[in-house]
């Protein structure tokens, strides 16, 4: 698949505060920090307009209104004015990556401040684990952690869970107390945003994808995650492409798997902004003069492509002030 078919942005670790986070509701950890939308960028070649449309409106894509193309644009020329920050008429590439950084920080701030307040009702400085568990786990034995099996639907236990969240917490604490500041508290619950935890999320990858439980990943553990096979059935051309890319990108010195440091080679790329490729790529979209820049107009001419169809409300983007 395209280069832009990267799994899954993983966007958080969130958990209820008053019940045991349910095991079908964690999220898969695949790509993470850098693509700017859950969806897929491609699907069978195709170009997914979903994926533009969540970059460009971060978690306010996730709710969606039906709205009139002329709503739509309405709404869509109050955030372009935000966008273009120095007020030329112009929305360049930096100033669009600015923008799509922004809805995904604004996500990941507006989910730690909801968890610290529901976890930390007494306002203190730290959070310490003993509380944090026994909000979320009850009185689960933590001890209970060293023998976890898997349930027979093949979901995660309970147990099993308690013993990812206490592996994270421990790498989030960085002076080792047992307590997380909210800044620590953020690496736990977004363990891909802090360079001391990000060695965390490639190894729940790894242990997620790693059936055999051997501490590499195979070819078909790597396909497996992705597609089923039915009998009879032709293998699509994306799996045909993701089996070359295991071969020639992924598996770096060709022994046929997957190694710690080659999956975090690949769900933390270090040298691609995906970002900026995605404000490239709107503009491309738009640039009706070639000028590599976008005046609102050219915007609006193409608002389906930003909001399509189905925008969502945008809220926040519409009423707040803050700076991004």
């Amino acid at each position: 698949m395209q280069e832009f078919m990267l799994l899954q942005i993983l966007i958080g670790f969130s958990v209820l505060a008053t019940a045991i986070p349910k095991p079908e509701n964690e999220h898969k950890t695949r790509v993470i920090n850098k693509e700017p939308s859950e969806e897929e960028h491609y699907i069978d070649t195709q170009h997914n307009a979903a994926y533009d449309h969540e970059a460009f409106l971060g978690e306010e894509a996730k709710t969606f209104d039906q709205l009139t193309p002329e709503e739509s644009t309405r709404r869509l020329g109050i955030i372009v004015d935000k966008i273009d920050k120095d007020k030329d008429g112009f929305v360049t590439v930096e100033e669009l990556k600015s923008w799509i950084l922004y809805t995904q920080r604004r996500y990941i701030r507006n989910n730690v401040d909801r968890q610290w307040k529901s976890h930390n009702v007494e306002g203190k400085e730290k959070l310490p684990w003993t509380e944090y568990m026994a909000m979320i786990y009850g009185d689960m034995d933590e001890h209970e952690t060293e023998n976890h099996e898997k349930s027979k639907d093949n979901s995660f236990s309970y147990v099993a869970m308690l013993k990812k969240d206490r592996r994270r917490w421990i790498a989030a604490d960085l002076d080792n107390d047992d307590a997380l500041t909210k800044e620590e508290f953020t690496a736990f619950l977004h363990a891909e945003e802090a360079d001391h935890t990000k060695d965390i999320v490639v190894l729940e990858t790894m242990e997620d994808i790693d059936k055999d439980e051997d501490g590499k990943i195979s070819l078909s553990e790597y396909i497996g995650d992705m597609y089923e096979s039915t009998e009879g059935e032709e293998e699509p051309e994306w799996v045909k492409n993701e089996i070359e890319q295991f071969s020639m990108y992924r598996d770096k010195d060709g022994d046929g798997f997957l190694t710690f440091d080659e999956v975090k080679a690949w769900i933390i790329p270090a040298d691609f902004d995906h970002a900026k490729a995605e404000s490239r790529h709107l503009i491309f979209e738009a640039d009706m003069d070639g000028d590599q820049k976008l005046t609102k107009e050219e915007i609006l001419e193409k608002y389906d492509i930003f909001v399509g169809s189905q925008a969502t409300d945008f809220g926040e983007a519409l009423t707040r002030h803050d700076e991004f």
